[in-house]
């Protein structure tokens, strides 16, 4: 230790490398179908806003899966969600026959089987949409390749008299026109017109930007000059042109503009709404922007647009995607390149249950590639069929990782529209018995019905989002080792009713099966009212506060314990262990999640052998703190005049 006694600075150093850091313990898995999104990708997902945004809003056909996403974001901020590939889904392009694009790894290096699909050969035309679904069709995308497409004074002229409120206009030529263009007749008052169709040397017009009146605002000569410009000219600075990138190496014309457009408002809920525009984007594979960072147009939009995916040069662009050196880009067939996306599906199919098992074991099977703690198992089955394929599933999914917890529901169908709530109860029994016994899985009583404020409606959701929901809160609020149910941390959020209500022979009838009442308390609201694991045995692993426990310290001694891999087994390697993980046992014990431990790592369990095998081993005896599932209240009346001390103890 540096003591100082004159004025001065003193250096110390702390190694917390080797100490035990506390594991996230809240996070959540889910699979779900979508609207849009990545296809067969992890996203973290922090809000449902988010969710939202990313895979799009619930539907008829997803919403169970869905709700199990947003549920459990009432609760916690960290969520893993994978889309799963449903058959027959695309993504929206300009032409050919659709493809499906997964997510961007699919894009940029293919899954195996097909794609990649960066290299301008999939035949699809020069966009698609970033992800499968029909809201790619929504999509319009326009690029403006030439300075003269972006706009052009005294194109032509018009071909005759055109009396006020007409609005089909004959010019002397109409080549160049395109729909969408705005015109302006120089001999008028000012006002602009949009073109609306072009036939030939004919172009029908409405009023520019709010069509308040029919056809022209007044009367113009034959001859009047016609300027045009594209239509969204005025959502950039200037015309494309040459860069100085460009410039500079002896090239030209490389610039263009890329604007993508909420067509049919389906997106924004505005229709021609701007969703993402590209300002002097170049044609050059090697361009860069004057700060040095890329700018070749196809690899600006792979890495900026949250829309699209380049996919092809406009016809005529022979040259595009060639270095910048000499090179002079040719003009397109088309100055202004506009195309509507067409033939997007996805979103509104069931997965089958291979597909389901298939996205959940990719993904979340191999505690080494993807952690998270807490896996949402989402509707029972595929069809509401009461089938326990994917509960059988997900509970050897948990038992191989044995480092989280799965949380599942039962069928909708054993519990929503049961007349009788015995027969319910007995439903759920019976899902449940043909599950395997585990630990790491968590059963619950049924099914929540929510709002769906995106379709005003209300939805039959799983429980099983939330419950696992009620786990992630109880981390926020107290630790892994608290039990998650009960009036304090155990409130079901959002609910406005139960599939099954449970009374108390029915709790009774559960509780014995392994199973987690969902009740509703009047005046105490919905509330998770047990604590049980799946697992069939008595023991202290069958309540989730004890199992938790145990992958908490587990997990967070684990990655501890790396530190002395490598180092010899050794009296000095074993202390300096033992004197790790002891700070690290007495503080989960302080915070009540332990009554007691012992930590063993000496020469008794590291034999001679155990270190010529070049292992090394240590034993932990915890004594787990132990949740209270049953109260006894009795109530003892005594005569005036008996002295309490005479009496206690003595009522059985």
């Amino acid at each position: 230790m540096v003591d100082l006694v004159s004025p001065g600075v003193a250096i110390k150093e702390k190694d917390l490398t080797t100490s035990v850091r506390n594991e996230p313990t809240s996070i959540g898995g889910v699979c779900i179908i979508a609207e849009k999104g990545p296809i067969d990708q992890v996203v973290t997902i922090q809000s449902e806003q988010q969710l939202v945004d990313i895979f799009g809003k619930p539907n008829t056909t997803n919403h169970q899966y869905w709700f199990s996403a947003a549920s459990f974001l009432m609760y916690s901020n960290t969520l893993k969600v994978v889309r799963m590939e449903t058959t027959g889904a695309v993504n929206a392009c300009v032409s050919g026959t659709p493809i499906l694009i997964k997510n961007n790894m699919h894009y940029t290096d293919g899954d195996g089987t097909t794609g990649p699909y960066d290299d301008g050969s999939a035949s699809v035309g020069e966009w698609a949409a970033r992800s499968a679904g029909a809201w790619g069709t929504s999509l319009r995308v326009e690029s403006c390749n030439t300075a003269a497409g972006y706009s052009e004074a005294a194109k032509t002229t018009t071909a005759g008299v055109e009396a006020a409120g007409q609005t089909v206009i004959t010019l002397t030529s109409g080549t160049g026109f395109s729909v969408g263009d705005i015109v302006y007749f120089q001999e008028t008052d000012g006002q602009k017109y949009r073109v609306t169709t072009v036939a030939t040397n004919d172009i029908t017009i409405v009023r520019y930007p709010v069509a308040s009146a029919t056809g022209l605002a007044s009367e113009i000569a034959s001859g009047t000059n016609v300027d045009r410009e594209w239509r969204w000219a005025d959502q950039f600075e200037r015309a494309p042109g040459t860069s100085q990138y460009a410039t500079d190496r002896g090239g030209s014309n490389d610039e263009m503009h890329i604007i993508v457009i909420d067509e049919d408002s389906s997106i924004s809920g505005v229709e021609n709404e701007v969703l993402e525009k590209f300002d002097a984007v170049s044609k050059a594979s090697d361009g860069l922007t004057d700060e040095g960072n890329a700018n070749y147009y196809a690899d600006v939009i792979y890495l900026s647009s949250n829309y699209i995916y380049w996919m092809d040069h406009p016809a005529g662009a022979t040259n595009w995607g060639s270095a910048a050196a000499g090179t002079t880009f040719t003009v397109p067939t088309n100055s202004i390149d506009a195309n509507s996306l067409v033939g997007g599906v996805g979103g509104t199919t069931a997965p089958t249950e291979g597909q389901r098992q298939v996205a959940y074991s990719d993904h979340f099977s191999d505690p080494d590639i993807q952690d998270v703690n807490l896996v949402i198992a989402g509707p029972a089955s595929v069809n509401n069929g009461g089938a326990t394929t994917h509960a059988v599933f997900i509970t050897d999914l948990v038992e191989k990782r044995k480092d989280c917890v799965g949380f599942i529901s039962p069928d909708k169908s054993d519990v929503v529209n049961i007349s009788k709530s015995y027969v319910a109860a007995g439903n759920v029994k019976s899902f449940f018995d043909a599950v395997a016994s585990s630990s790491y899985t968590v059963f619950d009583s049924g099914y929540t019905k929510q709002y769906d404020k995106y379709n005003d409606v209300y939805r039959w959701v799983p429980l099983n989002a939330h419950i696992a929901g009620s786990c992630a809160r109880t981390d926020y609020l107290e630790d892994p080792w608290w039990s998650p149910a009960g009036i304090t941390r155990g409130q079901i959020r959002g609910t406005v009713g139960l599939g099954l209500n449970p009374s108390q022979t029915e709790r009774d009838l559960l509780y014995r099966a392994r199973i987690n009442p969902v009740v509703a308390f009047p005046g105490e609201g919905t509330i998770l009212f047990g604590d049980k694991t799946g697992l069939a045995r008595n023991s202290a692993f069958s309540r989730i506060n004890v199992r938790r426990l145990f992958i908490t310290i587990e997990e967070a001694i684990k990655v501890a314990a790396r530190s002395v891999l490598f180092e010899f087994n050794d009296q000095f390697t074993r202390d300096s262990f033992k004197a790790m993980v002891d700070p690290y046992l007495r503080d989960v014990q302080s915070r009540r999640g332990i009554i007691d431990y012992l930590v063993v790592c000496d020469e008794t369990n590291n034999t001679g052998q155990v270190i010529d095998n070049n292992e090394f081993r240590a034993d932990f005896y915890i004594k787990p703190a132990r949740s209270i599932n049953f109260i006894t209240l009795t109530f003892i009346a005594t005569r005036t005049g008996v002295d309490f001390s005479e009496v206690v103890g003595r009522a059985g």
